[in-house]
């Protein structure tokens, strides 16, 4: 165990007091190194391809690029790193994009430090980690009945959806104005209790609505 490599770790978060927290937590741990840090989600990914970091520990929001897309832009380029989201936000419209982009795992900020250690370990591993709250929620998610069932015009709106159709092509394919595609997308966030595609694609493939 003592010539084993530490696990390399990116920071990506835009408040500098994070980082510097995060930065100094791991300082305290031999079998840690922060390589670099990130204010903003494409940063992130751009030092991630450069540093090949094991992990990325990603915030979620922040104003100069988000972590979903990030996330989504590291998979896209079959970057090694793994990443683990460590975000004050536990929604369903942040967890559920964050997990369907490739998130290995997820944390909220107020994770205990040997928690967040343990957590970072088995990401590195590949192994999923969830703080207990989150898990929650997903289970609760997966398990809850569906409310109001969609229609069958909404089932093939959000199939579309699925498929990374826009509303202009949408409209097209069902021969409808995008108008009306929008007041479909309206009507079934409302019935899956989502407020964006991502999410209602994630929910349709959690709830079994979609293949």
């Amino acid at each position: 165990m003592a010539d084993q490599l530490p696990i390399s770790l990116l920071i990506v978060d835009d408040h500098p007091v994070v980082r510097d927290g995060l930065r100094g937590m791991f300082a305290t741990a031999p079998d840690f190194a922060v390589l670099g840090e990130a204010a903003d989600g494409p940063t992130g990914v751009e030092l991630a391809e450069r540093l090949a970091p094991d992990v990325v520990l990603m915030d979620l929001r922040m104003p100069g690029g988000g972590g979903v897309a990030a996330i989504r832009e590291l998979v896209r380029r079959r970057l090694r790193s793994k990443v683990l989201v460590l975000t004050t936000y536990d929604t369903d419209s942040d967890t559920l994009p964050a997990i369907e982009a490739g998130a290995t795992g997820y944390l909220l900020k107020d994770t205990p430090r040997d928690e967040l250690f343990a957590a970072v370990r088995a990401a590195a591993e590949g192994r999923t980690v969830l703080s207990p709250a989150v898990a929650t929620r997903l289970v609760s998610r997966v398990r809850e009945p569906v409310g109001e069932a969609l229609s069958t015009r909404e089932r093939q709106v959000l199939g579309l959806v699925a498929r990374g159709s826009s509303n202009r092509e949408i409209a097209a394919e069902l021969f409808i104005s995008e108008a009306t595609v929008k007041t479909h997308l309206a009507h079934l966030y409302t019935k899956l209790g989502v407020n964006d595609r991502a999410a209602a694609v994630a929910t349709g493939y959690e709830r079994g609505i979609l293949g």
